[in-house]
């Protein structure tokens, strides 16, 4: 039981739409990630989606709409809800994430981005 220090743990790992989990709480993990360009259209058929914006612009597109979430704020993506994340202009976001330990990281899409296996750092 120690503070966790988020910009000491970003400072762990350079690459992109790649999660690192830096706790679990219950089967919650909380989950570091560098963000840029454009992700894959996904949704998580079973689990709710947290991010926390540390740094940077997130534009979390969903099919009707596209939310910009800027530095300091938060946004839920319900679960079944299809979903985009997206930075510009070659922008390195630094987002936290909160979510349960069966999330899949894209979900039942598989693509090159898609992550089975999550750091601890």
């Amino acid at each position: 039981m120690k503070p966790i220090n988020l910009k000491e743990k970003h400072n762990l790992f350079n690459a992109h739409w790649h999660p690192h989990q830096i706790a679990v709480v219950d089967d919650m993990q909380v989950i570091l990630a560098k963000l840029k360009g454009e992700f894959v259209w996904h949704a998580h058929e079973n689990e709710d989606e947290l991010f926390q914006v540390l740094k940077g612009t997130l534009y979390m597109q969903f099919r009707d709409r596209t939310e910009v979430v800027q530095e300091g704020e938060i946004i839920v993506v319900p679960k079944g809800v299809e979903h985009n994340p997206m930075t510009k202009n070659g922008e390195v976001v630094h987002v936290l994430l909160f979510e349960k330990l069966s999330t899949a990281h894209t979900g039942g899409v598989q693509d090159k981005l898609t992550k089975t296996n999550y750091p601890k750092i």
